[in-house]
This record gives C-alpha cells, structure tokens and sequence, in this order.
C-alpha cells in the first residue's frame, strides 16, 4: 500500500496508541479515564490540539503512572486464577490481546464476559467503561486492555441466590437499601470501589442482588432511575449510574449474560447510597417539573465540556447526549448542562 492509498489517521486514533503506555489506575488505584474520555472529547468536537492539550494536563496534574510490569505467562487453562490480582494486569493484557486476535472482538467478548460480569464494579465500574468505548471505536486492543483491566480489578460482590425478586422498580431497590439501619453506621472511605466493597461485606446487604426483577423493560427502568436519582442529587455517585447504564447499553449486546450484569450493577449503584447520604428519589411530578426548564441546545453544552479539564465533566456530557438519542428524556440534556455549569442547581 502506497502512501496516497493508506486511510488517513484522524486525530483520535493518532493519539489513542500512546494510552497503552500508562497504568489503568493512578495513586490509591483512582481510575485513569484518559483512554475513555478523549474518545468523548473527540466525539463532542474536541481537535486534535485540544485532545492533547487535555491529556498532558490529566497525565501530569493525576500523575499517571507506568503500565505494570509482567509478572508470570497466563494461558487459557490459568487465567482465572489471576482475577482480582492487580499486579498481573500485564500478564492479563498479553492473555486477551492474543485472545482477541484468535478470536475476534465479538466472539472474545462473548466467551469471556460470562466469566467477569458479576464483578462488574471492577475499578468501581472503570473497566466496563473502557470496555465500552472500545467498542465505540472497534479497537481491538483496546478491547483487550479493558479486559485485562476488568479481570484484574474484578470486584467481588455477593452473588446471586436465585430467590425470588421483590419488584420491577430499580429505583425502589434504592428505597429499600437505605432503610438498612447498619449501613447508616458504615464510615465512609475515600474510594468508591471501597465503599461498594464495604457495604458489600454487610450480611443484610447480600440478599440485595436478587431484588430486582430482570425483564427486557429493565434497561430503560435502570436508565431512568439513574437519571432520576442524578437529576435530583447532582452526586458524583449518581453520575457514574448515569454514564454506567451508558456503558451497559454499549456492552450488553457482546454479553450472553446480560442479566448478571444488570443484577450487579444495579448492586454497585445500591452500595453506594450511604456516600450519597441515602438521597430521597425525586417524585415524577417534580421530574416532569424539571422537564419543562429552558436549556442550553447540544452544541453549547458539548463546547463547555470540551473546554474543561474535568474528566467527569467530559465522561457526563458525552453518556447523557448519547442515552438522550435513545430514550429522548429532556432530563439528560438538562443535567448534562448543569454538570458543566450553564444552568444552576437549584439543590
């Protein structure tokens, strides 16, 4: 292939390489969102200047740090025994690259997210984050750092009983936790995915996961009680349930096990309501209200994001402009122009 035939780099794809350079997770294991954010950025419209403005500004002001080394080979027969052990992302990384080109993206992804969808809350949901914007991107081996990053920081939460669900109403399953009296006790720590794996250790928390009804409506229910509890809280928990069900939308049609991942994601979303100090849900006579306020158009929006050195701000706008495109919620348009400051908080 010549010079003139070979498909032009776009900006994104020039500087995505270099992510492979750094560690998924910074000091106390603070998710890097370098590798998902700038794919947002580029999307809203960021350039190619402002892409690598933003990411020497994350590196340097987070620190991020060198990938981890290798420690041992891991093959098909003992990979499992390497989940949950972050010092053997490198190993896990070799593992699914080769995987992933034996096998291909799909069908990678179909044999092994069975395995790792119950430990959804993996770098307290990074991972299933990086999983799903490489697949925005079809990125082959960004597919595989992801799930290398999943197995290696796999959550453990409790698991599914097969008892009986108790409603359809994810939002209710929220209700309910914060009427567990010993979580109201539980100090709270520094790191989300150390509080999910606190509650977690509670004995009235366990039956939790087997709560909610899982039908094919349970998407849209997860969506809209996500949207519900950010729109009425602005919380930095509440936030990750909203770009979350993002994400889970992106991925559930590459997992055979939808179910589980649903099951426990909603579970992650529920051991963090002691963080967010047991919110009250909002009514649908005060989000209908909400509904109603004038707010800025897209394209204002993205420019702020675009414009902020947050990567949540970023993360935040992205998702909600996407799950505005499928469930047409005016809400999503509405806290995204709150999160970057166009409209007040009336909170």
């Amino acid at each position: 292939m010549n010079e003139l035939s070979r498909p032009r780099l776009s900006g994104i794809d020039r500087i995505m390489p270099q992510m492979a350079a750094y560690g998924s997770e910074f000091a106390k294991t603070y998710a890097n969102h370098a590798p998902m954010v700038l794919v947002a950025m580029d999307r809203m419209g960021g350039s190619e200047q402002r892409l690598h403005e933003f990411f020497d500004f994350y590196r340097d002001v987070k620190q991020l740090l060198p990938f981890v080394p290798e420690v041992a080979p891991i093959d098909r027969s003992n990979w499992e025994a390497a989940i949950g052990q972050r010092e053997r992302e490198a190993d896990l990384r070799l593992f699914f690259t080769a995987e992933v080109v034996r096998l291909g993206i799909k069908d990678a992804l179909l044999t092994y997210l069975p395995r790792l969808s119950a430990g959804v809350g993996a770098s307290a949901l990074h991972a299933l984050m990086r999983t799903a914007y490489a697949l925005m991107r079809m990125d082959a081996s960004e597919v595989a750092n992801a799930l290398a990053y999943w197995a290696a920081t796999y959550l453990e939460m409790p698991a599914s009983t097969g008892a009986a669900p108790l409603t359809n109403d994810p939002a209710e399953v929220l209700a309910w936790v914060s009427r567990i009296e010993v979580l109201h006790d539980l100090p709270l720590q520094e790191l989300l995915w150390h509080n999910m794996r606190a509650v977690a250790a509670e004995p009235e928390f366990a039956p939790v996961v087997d709560w909610l009804e899982i039908s094919p409506d349970t998407p849209r229910r997860l969506a809209a009680a996500s949207l519900a509890l950010f729109a009425g809280t602005m919380d930095f928990c509440a936030l990750h349930a909203v770009t979350g069900m993002h994400w889970m939308r992106v991925v559930m049609p590459f997992c055979p096990t939808p179910d589980v991942l649903m099951r426990h994601f909603w579970q992650c979303v529920a051991a963090l309501m002691g963080e967010m100090h047991f919110p009250r849900i909002p009514s649908g006579e005060e989000l209908e209200e909400w509904r109603q306020i004038r707010t800025p158009e897209w394209p204002e929006i993205f420019a702020a994001a675009v414009a902020s050195n947050d990567e949540h701000d970023l993360s935040l706008v992205f998702s909600a402009s996407q799950e505005q495109q499928v469930y047409g919620d005016p809400l999503y348009r509405l806290v995204a122009a709150r999160r970057v400051n166009l409209l007040p908080f009336p909170g």
